[in-house]
């Protein structure tokens, strides 16, 4: 089975060789991994590129111009791997905060599942005891938002920690995504529901991230909070008969 891990990166030269090492160190001989480098400016483009030439067939780069969105980052990567042929399509962070330790399980539960999502707000699932109060009640708030506003019932509406079937992405048809920026993960989580996928979660112990700095700025919090009406009303009107064949 091919199963491809999409990594968009800015910025994370300091994560990426250990990340890679990590992963391909799983129990899924099937494994590569697809970097979307945003022109980062510490050389994480070309870290890859020399992972790239030591696993030749086991790692590629897709480099982008400037620092263009995770939203898009995923949508170019997830095309690419699709294109290629991957049967499992892997979106985590570089940074640590998804350990790749939990992947097998997740692959393994597609048998059953249509997309699996590694989530923080169910029974066992976690959040870093180091994170300040007020950065946990901010993340728990924009969760609740975002499911109050649009119906949503998984419980991490806001999780960009999942292990897609690529019959489940050519279904939900990327070219409806129009999110970039961290509301692309609501936006995919109301367009699987809307659709009728079934989703399994399954709880995780969400670490910080280990190096560098996050990229979740008060601004960026607030303009994912109006773009979740502009998703509600995008798709409301989505049922199961609209998935792409």
């Amino acid at each position: 089975m091919k199963v491809t891990a999409v990594i968009p990166t800015y910025n994370e030269a300091a994560n990426l060789g250990g990340l890679a090492e990590a992963l391909w160190a799983l129990p899924l001989p099937g494994l590569s991994l697809l970097v979307v480098d945003d022109a980062s400016p510490d050389g994480t483009g070309q870290i890859a590129e020399t992972l790239a030439a030591a696993h030749p067939g086991w790692l590629s780069v897709l480099h982008r111009s400037d620092k263009l969105g995770l939203g898009t980052a995923y949508l170019q990567g997830f095309t690419q791997a699709l294109a290629s042929g991957a049967e499992v399509i892997v979106q985590m962070d570089a940074d640590f905060s998804h350990s790749p330790n939990y992947l097998p399980d997740f692959v393994a539960q597609l048998n059953e599942h249509d997309v699996v999502i590694g989530s923080r707000y169910v029974p066992q699932g976690q959040l870093d005891e180091h994170w300040e109060k007020g950065r946990v009640l901010l993340s728990a708030w924009a969760n609740l938002y975002a499911r109050a506003i649009l119906g949503i019932k998984v419980h991490d509406a806001t999780a960009g920690f999942k292990v897609w079937r690529a019959s489940t992405l050519r279904g939900i048809g990327l070219d409806r995504v129009r999110s970039n920026g961290y509301v692309f993960q609501v936006e995919m989580a109301y367009l699987t529901e809307r659709l009728g996928y079934h989703t399994l979660e399954r709880p995780i112990y969400f670490e910080d991230r280990r190096i560098g700095h996050s990229k979740m700025t008060i601004p960026v919090k607030l303009e994912a909070a109006w773009r979740v009406w502009e998703v509600g009303l995008r798709h409301r009107r989505l049922t199961p008969k609209d998935r792409r064949a």
